[in-house]
């Protein structure tokens, strides 16, 4: 059974996303033509490596190409570096929707790797919002600020006291 066209997955990690990824991008792009989808998002931790070899590949294939990463959104800010909470950072996917876009995610992974790396290339909401254009942010996995807010004990609780 395959996929209808009208579906593309969007959070999706290939080899370049170190010890979360597995897929070459080429057997990605022949999973995907097999499925029936004409279009996948590549959307690695923290870079853009293999941006050229997947947008190469997809075209290649016949599957339009969707450019976004899985950022590192510091709890605090980028340059904040210091005890266990700026180590634990949230995840956010952020897609290109455009040339902008796409220059956009290009400078926030760059500034994420010069200004924010603290055992990860991080960014923070400000940076993010100064450079939005062109760009869908997604809420991620279950490391997103959303998933983790909603596990959260101060989460949990509030539930339990409306049953």
């Amino acid at each position: 059974m395959s996929a209808t066209p009208d579906f593309t997955h969007l959070h999706v990690h290939s080899e370049y996303s170190l010890l979360d990824g597995m897929s070459s991008l080429e057997a990605l792009m022949e999973e995907t033509r097999r499925l029936g989808m004409d279009s996948i998002a590549l959307t690695d931790h923290g870079a853009l490596y293999g941006v050229v070899q997947f947008v190469q590949e997809a075209k290649r294939h016949g599957i339009k190409p969707i450019i976004g990463v899985e950022t590192y959104v510091a709890r605090r800010g980028m340059r904040d570096k210091e005890g266990k909470a700026d180590q634990q950072p949230f995840h956010l996917v952020a897609l290109a929707t455009s040339a902008t876009g796409y220059r956009n995610l290009c400078r926030i992974v760059t500034d994420a790797h010069l200004d924010g790396l603290y055992y990860k290339p991080r960014t923070d909401h400000e940076h993010l919002a100064r450079h939005a254009e062109g760009l869908i942010g997604l809420s991620g996995c279950l490391n997103g600020e959303i998933a983790r807010a909603l596990r959260s004990e101060e989460h949990t609780s509030e539930l339990q006291s409306r049953q």
